[in-house]
């Protein structure tokens, strides 16, 4: 199916993974709404939401830029409204914005914990229920969840357990609605990359772009992100899916062009990924 005349609603969207997968269905003439709070130009990081929605233009898609904090659920609310009225439904949620942690319990301070579960978690369920009237209507709706599969082994607990716990919920949250939207035809997926991305997010988090050589660009995800939405009659849902894996599944087998840099060293597997 293509994508063209869908409407997206994609969450943290101004830059990063969220960009790229905006980018991607707008060259198939999708409608996008780049729902995030970078309204004004950042001094560090790339991106706002009027920038990306120019980009979007750019590709052949439609854009709407709404500045949104997704932990406030009567601003979410509104946006979802907005986006409805203003290209006559919502085909796809993808919930996108995330934060980040990488801190043991016994160092992260407990507001960080807070910030880290609304974003992650709660936000998903916030968005998707807010979604979920416009959903109803699509012809075969999809939310798709950018969290990991369920890998319990204790070593992605040990020295960063909140965020894992944050992350996680996102992905039962996936599970569980895709059951309980089934009735509905609505598909509901994750979605986490093989490898590390290079993407702002990380930067930060690392300190430094140095690992960026050992990354992949988000590109990889994008297309990943693309398969699923792009899938009907709930083909695909209720899965936990890694791009490579999603990738191969639609016959593509060679992926070295999603390298960051090609002369750089084994790539780096991302968190919660074996």
């Amino acid at each position: 199916m293509s994508l063209s005349a869908k409407t997206l609603f994609i969450t943290g969207a101004s830059r990063g993974i969220g960009r790229e997968i905006a980018l991607k269905a707008a060259a198939e003439g999708a409608n996008i709404v780049i729902a995030a709070k970078s309204a004004e130009p950042h001094p560090k990081l790339e991106g706002t939401i009027f920038s990306v929605a120019a980009e979007v233009e750019a590709a052949g898609g439609k854009a709407l830029p709404l500045q949104l904090d997704v932990r406030d659920e009567q601003a979410v609310a509104a946006a979802m409204a907005r986006a409805a009225e203003h290209f006559g439904g919502i085909d796809a949620l993808v919930n996108n914005a995330g934060a980040i942690k990488l801190v043991g319990v016994e160092r992260l301070e407990p507001k960080r914990f807070d910030l880290m579960y609304q974003i992650n978690t709660r936000a998903v369920m916030v968005c998707s229920q807010a979604a979920l009237p416009y959903l109803k209507q699509s012809a075969g709706g999809h939310i798709l969840n950018l969290s990991p599969p369920l890998n319990l082994d204790a070593k992605w607990f040990a020295q960063h357990g909140p965020y894992t716990v944050t992350k996680y919920g996102m992905s039962m949250l996936t599970l569980g609605m895709s059951e309980e939207f089934k009735k509905y035809g609505i598909s509901v997926n994750s979605l986490w990359p093989k490898t590390m991305i290079a993407t702002a997010a990380i930067e930060f988090e690392l300190g430094s772009r140095d690992a960026f050589k050992r990354a992949r660009t988000p590109a990889i995800m994008a297309d990943a992100a693309r398969a699923i939405l792009a899938s009907e009659s709930r083909s695909i849902s209720g899965r936990l899916l890694i791009d490579e894996d999603i990738l191969r599944e639609q016959g593509q087998s060679d992926f070295e062009h999603y390298r960051f840099d090609p002369a750089g060293g084994s790539l780096i597997p991302d968190l919660f990924v074996d």
